[in-house]
């Protein structure tokens, strides 16, 4: 490990960092970039190993069950996996956290199937690491819609406004709750982290800086 890499490895502020944000938000490239920098151990979600994705967007209903049960046992068995691999990187970037699959279910499920979908998530969750930093990513509903035009996943592409509302504010109600760790809410509608390095940099500055437990809004 050279001099370089190991000066990362010591002032790195936070050691397991997620970033969360809605469908089309940009979790997964600001992952890579950030894990990358931070020559960090790079967590990304298996999405498109599940087999009923494609089925639950024609067929939510009937589908939304068999989906959130493949997706939150993914999930954990990946995060319980990882977490233990590469001794060497002390610190991990994910682009999700596993109570996204608790969020995501309070939209796609019927009562009586997300009582059974939380008694199997609370079981899994006392076994999980809590991440020190949790980053959202709020983008509006219309820069949403774009970024999944852009991206262009079939399956994706007649998701409704009102859907993507409803994940929104069920992260929103999480996070004004939680009082586990420190979650910053970065509010990226009018910007593109990806091509603006300075927009980039800032974000990346914020990694290092420390926070009390609770919700924190920035607009970048």
């Amino acid at each position: 490990m050279n001099v370089l890499m190991w000066k990362k490895l010591i002032f790195m502020k936070h050691k397991f960092i997620t970033v969360e944000g809605n469908i089309g938000s940009g979790k997964t490239s600001l992952s890579r970039k950030l894990s990358k920098d931070f020559n960090s151990e790079l967590i990304l979600e298996s999405f498109s190993e599940n087999p009923f994705l494609p089925k639950f967007y024609k067929d939510p209903q009937k589908y939304g069950l068999s989906l959130e049960l493949f997706f939150m046992s993914e999930r954990y068995h990946q995060l319980k996996t990882k977490w233990v691999d590469n001794l060497f990187l002390s610190t991990k970037v994910s682009d999700y956290f596993f109570m996204k699959s608790k969020i995501f279910a309070k939209t796609n499920l019927k009562s009586d199937e997300l009582l059974l979908f939380n008694r199997l998530f609370d079981i899994m969750l006392s076994s999980l690491p809590q991440p020190s930093l949790l980053i959202y990513l709020h983008a509006n509903i219309e820069r949403l819609q774009k970024n999944i035009k852009k991206r262009g996943r079939e399956f994706e592409l007649d998701i409704k406004d009102i859907y993507l509302k409803s994940i929104e504010n069920s992260y929103f109600d999480y996070l004004k709750k939680q009082r586990k760790f420190p979650a910053l809410i970065l509010d990226v509608s009018n910007v593109d982290f990806i091509e603006n390095h300075d927009v980039y940099n800032n974000i990346k500055a914020l990694m290092n800086k420390d926070y009390n437990i609770g919700l924190h809004h920035i607009i970048m």
